[in-house]
């Protein structure tokens, strides 16, 4: 064992696993195959919600470090944003330790925008008695993945007229992103699209008829320009809880969406050459445990449970790459120490995941 990753290989089949880190375990439903995970930071207290993305020839993976899910020991908001960088997805050093005085900064996303820069995108969450009053989104960018920018508040035009507004992920599709923010509205959550392109400057492409407590959305593309959006749902009482599936053609002003057959949770997806969806989400379907998960479908919204990673408690918001011949998954899991969470990166064979390649 690699003591200061702390990296573990489990060797996994149907009837039968080992492993060699004891707060881990996984199974899958498929097919008998090895795959590895690694701790690659615990030296916080709460070490939460990644992304995952390679820029430059090297891997980068950001979460939000904090002394617990939200507030401190003193209840003040004080998460940061961490950025770790790699040549070869194995030995990881910290290159970004970034935050703003009496802002919880919190679940950042990276992206390479059109012109080729490193983007970190992420809320920033300012509390008055452990009440939230105000939530705006803030970006950074770097050329050489080494130096940042300061973080400079994102502009939403026009502007939402509530003060808890969130642009969650940003996607780009050749020179232009897209993201949807949501936040407090008449009906619930109000989600709109917004299109960038210079990653600050957002302008509003369409409101999105979504009832309920929507929220977290995330974005893609398929090789024929089509957009896909999978939204997540934290509703209440007799209302549906489970995600929503939309697809829009350019210039996706015109969706279809219906609802998922399961609830999902700080979900990131990708697509694949041939066409098939692999997404990495929270499942709320394991007895009282929950757990990060990897799910496959297609371009229809139909998706099946086919891998189940080594997690427990607080855990999910992973971040999806597909490297060469596998699937890179950065993700956080308590691991069995409630209040103290862990990032973790697992690689898993693509050929386990779609038996079909």
């Amino acid at each position: 064992m690699e003591t200061a990753m702390k990296r573990i290989i489990v060797i996994f089949t149907l009837t039968l696993f080992a492993f060699m880190f004891s707060e881990t375990a996984g199974h899958a439903q498929e097919g008998s195959f090895k795959y590895s995970v690694q701790k690659i930071w615990d030296k916080g207290t709460h070490a939460a919600f990644t992304d995952l993305v390679r820029f430059n020839g090297k891997y980068y993976i950001t979460f939000r470090e904090g002394f617990s899910h939200v507030f401190d020991e003193n209840g003040n908001a004080e998460g940061h944003i961490m950025i770790l960088e790699s040549k070869n997805g194995k030995s990881w050093k910290p290159v970004l330790d970034a935050g703003l005085e009496g802002i919880d900064c919190r679940d950042p996303k990276l992206s390479v925008t059109g012109d080729g820069r490193l983007m970190v995108l992420f809320g920033g969450s300012t509390y008055r008695n452990k009440e939230l009053v105000n939530q705006h989104g803030y970006v950074m960018f770097s050329k050489d993945g080494k130096s940042f920018s300061k973080p400079e508040p994102i502009v939403l035009s026009p502007d939402p007229s509530n003060k808890t507004n969130w642009l969650w992920r940003v996607t780009w599709n050749g020179d232009t992103g897209y993201g949807v923010s949501y936040g407090s509205g008449e009906r619930g959550r109000d989600l709109v699209l917004y299109s960038t392109k210079d990653g600050v400057s957002y302008h509003k492409v369409k409101s999105l008829d979504c009832k309920g407590f929507a929220n977290e959305t995330t974005l893609r593309f398929l090789p024929d320009g089509r957009m896909l959006m999978m939204i997540r749902h934290d509703d209440s009482g007799n209302d549906d809880n489970r995600g929503e599936w939309g697809v829009a053609k350019a210039p996706y002003t015109d969706w279809d969406v219906k609802r998922m057959g399961l609830k999902i949770g700080g979900q990131d997806f990708t697509v694949l050459e041939d066409g098939t969806i692999l997404v990495g989400t929270r499942s709320y379907a394991i007895g009282n445990h929950c757990k990060t998960v990897i799910l496959r479908g297609d371009a229809n919204g139909d998706f099946q449970e086919v891998f189940t990673l080594p997690s427990d408690g607080d855990t999910s918001y992973p971040g999806l790459l597909v490297v060469g011949k596998e699937l890179w998954v950065s993700y956080y899991s308590t691991a069995g120490k409630p209040g103290k969470a862990a990032i973790f990166l697992a690689r898993i064979p693509l050929d386990a995941l779609v038996p079909s390649r």
